[in-house]
């Protein structure tokens, strides 16, 4: 694969049209799982559960967003980037302001169904990135994709630990705990995407107005 990514150049027609086809799968997925999840954290009433189902509904926009610039050029592939970005840090934030309210009530969530639908997490999110693999180092959109895959899964690990403390304690912190460690992770991975493609921003070339030939 050749580095032009770096500089903004397009994919080939060819690479465009698989990765279309992940991203379509992808999203899929991660719509379902957004589901799946939230019905699960309220079942449960774990906040980690939450944050884990916020992943998945702001990747299903992730996908979608990437679907809709793939084509256009690389400024508004990078724009792109830059707004999911900071959807990302958004949903973080609040994530982490989730744990501090629940932090400050006690309640205790379910162990046995927040270990159930992280195991079933990671599935989901394995098979996304087994399948985002081979695009991981393409443009800032690309990466984009490909951080949110990777956090999610080291999200759904996260709550499976969470979950085995919850069920060793009979307390809440491990679960408040793994929601703050997420909502940190988000807020990491939104400044790289954001930082990113700022720098592609700042890199790509000024498109001059194109004069018509004169016939004489």
């Amino acid at each position: 694969m050749s580095d032009c990514c770096s500089g903004g150049c397009s994919q080939p027609p060819a690479a465009d049209g698989r990765y279309r086809k992940v991203l379509w799968a992808a999203l899929l997925i991660n719509a379902i799982m957004f589901f799946v999840e939230l019905a699960g954290s309220v079942r449960a009433d774990s906040v980690s559960l939450l944050a884990d189902s916020v992943d998945f509904l702001g990747d299903a926009g992730n996908y979608a967003v990437s679907l809709f610039v793939l084509g256009m050029g690389a400024i508004w592939r990078a724009r792109a980037a830059y707004g999911k970005g900071l959807v990302m840090g958004g949903f973080a934030v609040l994530v982490l302001l989730r744990a501090l309210w629940i932090g400050m009530g006690g309640h205790v969530p379910g162990a046995v169904t927040m270990g159930v639908i992280s195991i079933t997490a990671f599935a989901a999110n394995g098979l996304v990135a087994l399948m985002l693999y081979a695009f991981r180092n393409g443009d800032a959109n690309m990466r984009s994709v490909w951080l949110c895959t990777r956090n999610d899964m080291i999200g759904n690990l996260a709550v499976l630990l969470a979950a085995a403390g919850v069920f060793g304690t009979g307390a809440a912190w491990p679960d408040i705990v793994v929601a703050s460690v997420m909502g940190v992770l988000g807020l990491a991975a939104a400044r790289e995407i954001v930082g990113r493609a700022r720098a592609e921003l700042a890199a790509a070339p000024a498109q001059p107005a194109v004069l018509p030939a004169r016939h004489q």
